[in-house]
């Protein structure tokens, strides 16, 4: 880091950019020295005094950077940095008294002993330099008055105070977008982590519905048929109990999977054609027949990857699971298909449908519309789409198209 506060990573031209002032310094300083030597009075004991004055001044300033250094930009200076200051300036001014070449030197003590004060101390000190300097070149002058002796020292000074208060003026400006960036970066950031956040509780919501609501759906519906068989039907009844206690095992099985994030169940050594066919006698609660259907080439469709597969799989159980037990219907017809770069499942009721135009919410006040968002986001992660397509007394078909390329599946769509 550079002890006047800049930090190369901050302010990459800093570094040279103080080099060429110290630089500029030393080689004003050393054609004052030269001048002193040349052109200086004769007496060699006031030379010589001259002469560590000027040394010392010159090893004061290159030395003030140091032990002294500039305050950062925004921060008010230290004692110690005033007090360097201020002994560089009086000597200066013994110098300016003894030796007219020190007015040379008066520029770049302007840009590296004030540029870092604040404007309003800065700018007065500038003035009563260039003031100094009119009134010793004046001092020294010979023969008729010469207008450029007063006009170019005012202009340098003018333009040196000009660049210094737009320098400090610009970097005010870049330090406020800076820390509107970093803060914008910062909500961004947390913008970023709240949505990973809602992200992965939609993901956990959909497997929770998928795999512990679809099995208590199941085992509520068993045990209600138990209930009403009881004392008719026993055998019936006990039946149906074991048919619920194996959906409640095939369930802790499901989450334990879910818990590893391993594949379904279903897929556990199956191609996503057996396991849909599967679906077919698998729940044994009272309901629709259910039958399935495989439109494609022979040997289609192949191995899939695995987003693709347990989408399907798990937008047709909750598609199977809401005709079970919202439609009142009497068959259902899974059908897969298989295209060259698609994938698309249809599961077709012939139950009492609903009207899609009915808010989600009021739909699942009259028992209809539970599991629809979670379909939708199964395919949409998939990178594919979900429509439903019914009207009230028409049955109901839910269609999920996805690609069938892996890079498909992860691909996340609007």
């Amino acid at each position: 880091m550079e002890r006047d506060g800049t930090t190369p990573e901050a302010d990459p031209d800093a570094r040279w950019l103080t080099t060429a002032l110290h630089t500029a310094f030393v080689l004003l300083l050393g054609g004052a020295v030269a001048r002193l030597l040349t052109h200086g009075p004769a007496d060699t004991a006031r030379t010589a005094a001259v002469l560590a004055l000027f040394l010392t001044f010159g090893a004061l300033h290159l030395l003030g950077r140091l032990y002294a250094p500039a305050p950062r930009l925004g921060e008010r200076p230290t004692p110690r940095h005033l007090f360097w200051l201020g002994t560089v300036l009086a000597l200066w001014l013994v110098l300016l008294a003894l030796e007219p070449s020190a007015t040379w030197c008066t520029m770049p003590l302007l840009f590296t002993g004030l540029h870092r004060l604040p404007v309003r101390l800065a700018v007065p000190l500038a003035a009563v330099l260039v003031a100094l300097v009119v009134a010793s070149e004046i001092r020294v002058a010979t023969g008729a008055f010469n207008p450029n002796l007063v006009i170019a020292p005012v202009a340098l000074g003018t333009v040196a105070t000009a660049v210094l208060v737009h320098s400090r003026r610009l970097t005010a400006r870049q330090r406020l977008l800076i820390d509107d960036l970093v803060h914008t970066r910062g909500e961004l950031a947390a913008t970023e982590r709240q949505t990973g956040i809602l992200a992965e509780r939609q993901r956990l919501s959909t497997e929770i519905h998928d795999i512990l609501a679809q099995s208590l759906t199941s085992q509520q519906m068993l045990l209600q048929a138990a209930q009403r068989h009881w004392h008719t039907d026993p055998g019936t009844a006990h039946a149906h109990v074991r048919d619920a206690a194996a959906t409640a095992d095939r369930a802790l099985t499901e989450v334990r999977r879910f818990v590893r994030d391993l594949a379904p169940l279903d897929l556990a050594g199956s191609s996503l054609v057996q396991a849909l066919d599967a679906l077919t006698h698998q729940d044994r609660t009272p309901g629709p027949a259910v039958e399935f259907r495989l439109d494609a080439p022979p040997g289609a469709p192949g191995p899939l990857p695995g987003p693709v597969e347990t989408a399907l799989l798990r937008v047709t159980q909750q598609a199977l699971a809401n005709a079970r037990e919202h439609s009142g219907a009497t068959r259902v017809v899974i059908t897969l298909t298989c295209e060259d770069d698609l994938i698309t499942v249809d599961i077709a009721d012939d139950g009492h449908g609903f009207d899609p135009r009915r808010p989600p919410h009021r739909r699942r006040a009259a028992g209809r519309g539970h599991g629809l968002p979670g379909m939708r986001t199964r395919a949409r992660q998939a990178g594919g789409t979900l429509t439903v397509e019914t009207a009230p007394g028409e049955g109901t078909v839910v269609t999920a198209t996805v690609p069938r390329a892996a890079d498909g599946a992860r691909r996340e769509t609007p």
